[in-house]
């Protein structure tokens, strides 16, 4: 079971202002490998994390394709490596892309100034740390 705790959700929902912003890895379709940093990681609910996508180039590709994705979190004064494992799914319009907006940090909505971002859900299925050990898995 994936659960989110409090903790951990100050962890990934301060990570930009702490100076540690996730990066998400994709792979496309046919088998190319793309990373890229996100500024906007938030947690959407206790098992999904959520960002807001502006930058529309190969990881953008790449969910819409049906990549699964990895998000690595890392606080190297704390010593806190985490890998979060998922599926995503991006939403262009509707609720979810509002309230994924409502909840991003005012510094990445602002590099989106016509708001043509989107917003991307990762459900959880996998937690580990950076050593390869399973803290969390559906």
């Amino acid at each position: 079971m994936i659960h989110i705790d409090d903790e951990l959700r100050r962890r990934i929902d301060n990570a930009l202002a702490d100076r540690c912003p996730m990066f998400i890895a994709t792979v496309s379709p046919d088998g190319e490998p793309q990373i890229s940093m996100r500024g906007s990681v938030l947690v959407f609910d206790r098992e999904t994390l959520a960002f807001w996508e502006r930058g529309w180039r190969n990881s953008a590709a790449n969910i819409e394709n049906g990549s699964k994705v990895v998000l690595f979190y890392r606080h190297p004064t704390e010593r806190v490596n985490l890998r979060f494992y998922g599926t995503a799914t991006m939403y262009r319009e509707g609720a979810i892309r509002d309230n994924v907006m409502s909840r991003t940090v005012q510094g990445e909505l602002d590099r989106d100034p016509d708001r043509t971002g989107a917003a991307v859900l990762v459900r959880l299925y996998r937690i580990n740390q950076l050593s390869g050990e399973v803290l969390q898995e559906r």
